[in-house]
């Protein structure tokens, strides 16, 4: 009798040993580089766990929009998502720290920022409930446009477009004396065809991915924000997983989102020499152009931080991190 119990309790353990699956809910195309650098961290995953953690990915948006997503996940019917910075800014306003309009000047700044201030953001999303496994970024936007925009006035007279509820998009643009027009980004090719909107910031790839780069003919040559990605994960679902577990799906899905980085500003420098051969303009900045953008920078980066915005620990982490890294 007592080997049959134990031998139960063994049966139960081993069963208990498969958590349920992990369903990651984004907005990414099916067949995309992105989903399968996802689906082989996935894979590698479930192997080097001996199928105790399953991976399942929703591509395309099927899950809804961010506020859905999110109310899935808080039932349990997801345990996690695929975030840009301003739909993650529903989890933490701190998803922004990287993302504030005029911040960085080069990737290798963005880099040696990250390095410090990384930690930092992870233990943010960690307090509001959710673990990140994945940093990735996705490269600078650039403002591209109908007509001609080199300067302030200019900017003024455009017709801009920001993601619906991208508060940083906003207030960037606002700062410069725009009132944005908020739309969903399947919204944006129709708009620009139909002149609702004429101007809308992107990745150099990401113009072409969408195909706005054919309606458009020009890209002001100055770096608006930096766009990234985060894979966030319900913490109660992440602690629910061994140690040994939780350190191969963090070590993977790191992994695939460096890949995907790397991919992403290879992808961007490809897409800028192609923009110029589809005939989009890019428009230079002089060195007294430039000033005059980082100062409504500045203006615009005073009312991202404190109440409802970045906390200003880890704003002020971001400042003296940048400063380290321009001396």
């Amino acid at each position: 009798m007592k080997k049959y119990i134990y031998g139960l309790a063994l049966a139960l353990a081993a069963l208990g040993a498969h958590a349920a699956p992990i369903k990651i809910a984004t907005i990414a195309p099916d067949g995309t580089a992105w989903m399968k650098e996802m689906r082989a961290a996935a894979e590698a995953v479930k192997t080097k766990t001996a199928d105790r953690v399953e991976i399942k990915f929703y591509p395309g948006g099927v899950m809804g929009d961010n506020a859905t997503v999110l109310r899935k996940i808080k039932i349990g019917q997801l345990q996690g998502a695929a975030f840009t910075g301003g739909e993650a800014a529903s989890i933490t306003p701190d998803a922004n720290a990287y993302s504030q309009p005029f911040q960085f000047r080069s990737e290798d700044e963005v880099d040696k920022v990250r390095a410090k201030v990384d930690p930092l953001l992870k233990s943010s999303f960690e307090k509001a409930g959710f673990v990140v496994p994945g940093i990735a970024g996705g490269g600078f936007a650039y403002l591209f446009s109908v007509n001609d925009i080199h300067d302030k006035e200019t900017l003024k007279a455009a017709k801009v477009w920001v993601p619906q509820g991208d508060h940083v998009a906003e207030i960037a643009f606002k700062a410069a004396g725009v009132t944005p027009i908020p739309l969903p980004i399947a919204d944006v090719y129709t708009s620009l065809q139909t002149g609702l909107i004429d101007a809308a910031a992107s990745t150099t790839a990401g113009a072409i991915a969408f195909q706005w780069h054919t309606k458009v003919k020009h890209m002001l040559d100055l770096p608006l924000m930096y766009v990234m990605g985060y894979l966030a994960i319900d913490k109660k679902a992440y602690d629910a997983l061994g140690a040994e577990d939780r350190k191969v799906l963090d070590d993977e899905i790191g992994a695939a989102f460096a890949r995907i980085e790397k991919g992403a500003r290879a992808d961007n420098a490809q897409a800028r020499t192609a923009l110029q051969g589809h005939g989009v303009a890019i428009t230079p900045q002089s060195a007294d152009e430039r000033k005059q953008w980082d100062a409504i920078g500045v203006d615009a980066r005073k009312n991202l931080t404190g109440a409802d915005g970045i906390s200003p620990e880890l704003a002020a982490a971001v400042n003296k991190a940048l400063d380290e890294a321009r001396k």
